[in-house]
């Protein structure tokens, strides 16, 4: 259900906005959307597990929150960040 850390490290890198970058909105947008896409394949699985999806849900409330954050603060960065991700918003 969770990265590995070397996926993780695959993201920082991709999705950093200068070097040394581990905190920028892009990159905890990046790490969430993989968390999610991992727990959604979980849940396909283990349709009765509650506590994970109320923590998916969680997940995606955060993401969405990041997102409205960087489309307030700058439109081409979350723009990109969406296409990036293949995000439906």
């Amino acid at each position: 259900m969770s990265i590995s850390a070397d996926r993780k490290q695959e993201l920082i890198k991709e999705f950093a906005t200068r070097s040394g970058d581990t905190g920028s909105p892009e990159v905890q947008v990046a790490i969430l959307s993989e968390r999610i896409r991992n727990l959604t394949e979980h849940l396909k699985v283990h349709k009765k597990d509650f506590h994970s999806r109320r923590g998916l849900l969680m997940m995606v409330g955060h993401r969405r929150r990041l997102l409205d954050y960087v489309k307030k603060k700058e439109t081409k960065r979350y723009e990109k960040l969406v296409q990036d991700l293949g995000l439906r918003r």
